[in-house]
């Protein structure tokens, strides 16, 4: 990877969402992602359409920079894609592991979506993080576990999914749920705070957490010591994992074979409100198509944007759903490259259903 010594650009991983006040709120009732099957029989369940493989291909060789595809018809046999076996940074693609877990520790018993959690400054996180406004403001405030994990998932807040994170037992937890559900290509880092200090070549400090000290201290760090932490984390991401094992764990998600149908049903519903990345995977899927999704967004170094992803469940008007994973470990295309190339990739989906 090739890095020039200009611009050091800020990582920006979801918009700016009004913070939201209420503490409490509960899961909605219905949900717009089915738990069902398309008929059996269906040919296309067994192979997918050599057109769609072929389009597929021809996205990924023309795109620059480390890509991977995945795509994984759930109700069915096949899964198609390229370097889809290979380590990509996931960044807060993995916030998705953190829900589930700590939803399956509240199907067991052990948890509850109204359990209050209290947020103060040394809880803060950096980059994405809405509710530091509230909590700078308020000197500490409490939300359900159910409040936390919609903004956690639907905003990508950092801090929620950090306070989730502890609710849930910590990187362990998350890990061993990973193990036990045989997810296999899937890491799960130190959380937010230690992740993205590691690869700016820094070491963390609470202080960092608060408006943007981070990125003031991540501007005095050398070009060359940053280029060597980031060149490491992408060679062997400590929060990796692949576009295949990721579209697996979606088809065990949507057919319910990670949590009870409840929990499968509020994060599903929570995932078809993701407010970041409307221009990636969402923006391709066809009219009249339901579509669910969690992005993730890495650091930038001069050039060459990092971890840069979007994950997610499409589902046709018959019901049949398709899992797609699209990673970019490193690439020097610009933020509306990306975009369409990922627009690219659900949009040829939806060409080749049933055709």
């Amino acid at each position: 990877m090739i890095l020039s010594l200009g611009l050091i650009s800020a990582c920006v991983s979801a918009p700016k969402d009004k913070v939201v006040q209420a503490t409490k709120a509960s899961p909605p009732q219905t949900i717009a992602t089915p738990l069902r099957s398309p008929s059996i029989n269906d040919p296309s369940r067994d192979r997918a359409n050599p057109a769609l493989e072929r389009e597929l291909a021809e996205i990924w060789r023309t795109f620059p920079g480390k890509t991977g595809i995945a795509v994984k018809r759930i109700d069915g046999n096949w899964e198609i894609g390229h370097r889809q076996n290979e380590w990509f940074p996931q960044q807060s693609v993995s916030k998705l592991w953190v829900a589930m877990t700590l939803l399956d520790k509240v199907d067991r018993g052990r948890a509850s979506l109204s359990d209050a959690i209290r947020i103060g400054k040394e809880d803060l996180t950096l980059f994405h993080q809405p509710m530091a406004v509230e909590v700078e403001r308020e000197g500490a405030v409490v939300k359900s576990v159910y409040t936390l994990l919609d903004k956690a998932l639907a905003s990508s807040d950092n801090t929620a999914n950090d306070a989730l994170l502890r609710h849930a037992g910590g990187p362990e937890a998350v890990r061993n749920f990973i193990d036990k559900n045989d997810l296999q290509k899937i890491r799960f880092g130190p959380g937010e705070r230690l992740l993205q200090s590691g690869i700016a070549g820094m070491e963390w400090k609470q202080n960092l957490s608060y408006r943007r000290t981070f990125y003031s201290a991540r501007a005095k760090v050398s070009v060359e010591r940053r280029k060597t932490a980031l060149d490491a984390y992408l060679a062997d991401p400590i929060d990796g994992a692949s576009p295949l094992a990721i579209v697996r764990a979606l088809s065990k998600l949507a057919r319910g074979e990670l949590l009870s149908e409840n929990s499968t049903r509020l994060l599903q519903s929570i995932l078809t409100r993701t407010r970041s990345g409307p221009n990636r995977l969402k923006a391709g899927v066809p009219a009249g198509w339901k579509f669910l999704h969690k992005t993730g967004t890495g650091q930038v170094l001069g050039p060459v944007a990092t971890g840069y992803n979007d994950v997610g469940i499409m589902t046709a008007p018959d019901g049949t759903r398709y899992a797609v994973a699209v990673m970019l470990g490193d690439t020097t295309a610009s933020v509306l490259q990306r975009m369409r190339m990922m627009q690219a990739v659900t949009r040829a989906i939806g060409r080749y259903h049933r055709r």
